[in-house]
């Protein structure tokens, strides 16, 4: 029987997307280990309908 992990999908989502009020979001999806990292995660990754790279929030 396979033991239950502590890692964790989570969702993030763009910052500054939502404030430019385009259409669409800027989402990716990783994973976490939740007893190393309790608190949301915060990443840099590439919005590609802005074509920069913003800050994205865990938001599940």
């Amino acid at each position: 029987m396979a033991k239950k992990g502590n890692r964790i999908q989570v969702i993030m989502e763009c910052t500054e997307h939502k404030a430019t009020g385009k259409p669409g979001t800027s989402r990716y999806i990783t994973t976490k280990n939740r007893k190393n990292t309790p608190e949301r995660l915060e990443v840099k990754k590439y919005n590609p309908i802005l074509r920069k790279k913003t800050i994205h929030k865990e938001i599940k």
